[in-house]
């Protein structure tokens, strides 16, 4: 799954470096609801336990096959809101060396594609926290609307005590 920019693909325990350069921002981790990572330790056992799955990808810079983020979805039963079973939720972070140059939105994009037409998902679900209202943008430029629905995400590290302004999209084919 590719653009011309990027391409998600699976994670590698060679990517630990790279992770961490990113995930130990201070400015990363949070807006997304983990903290930020303290060695490439850590960065590997993320890619261990929480990105090696078939709904996880990274987000890898083409021109310098660099992942430099993050993207995937939740399927019902894991989701951090609650959705229907024929549902899921999308969740993303992009590195701060490259927000505001349209690759949340692409892989967004990418994703979103995927579910509805290799998944047949009825419905995307996303979130944001309030704090972080570029993160909705990029869901708005991908057709989510906002519900005007607040949640708290007890699955995240800052998911309990911090809300989140949840997204929907419908898919069209349904």
């Amino acid at each position: 799954m590719e653009t011309s920019r990027i391409r998600l693909r699976p994670w590698t325990e060679a990517d630990a470096p790279a992770l961490f350069k990113y995930a130990s921002d201070p400015e990363v981790g949070p807006r997304a609801g983990w903290p930020p990572h303290k060695s490439v330790e850590d960065s590997l056992e993320v890619i261990r336990t929480l990105f090696s799955n078939a709904t996880t990808w990274a987000i890898e810079l083409k021109s310098s096959g660099e992942p430099i983020g993050a993207i995937g979805y939740f399927p019902y039963g894991e989701s951090n809101i609650e959705i229907g079973p024929m549902d899921a939720e999308p969740g993303y972070w992009v590195a701060r060396p490259y927000w505001n140059q349209g690759i949340g939105t692409e892989a967004l994009r990418i994703v979103i594609d995927y579910c509805f037409r290799e998944k047949g998902f009825h419905t995307l679900w996303c979130d944001c926290f309030l704090d972080n209202p570029a993160s909705g943008r990029v869901m708005e430029k991908c057709g989510f609307r906002d519900t005007g629905r607040i949640n708290h995400c007890s699955r995240l590290q800052h998911g309990a005590d911090k809300p989140v302004r949840v997204f929907r999209l419908d898919n069209p084919r349904v």
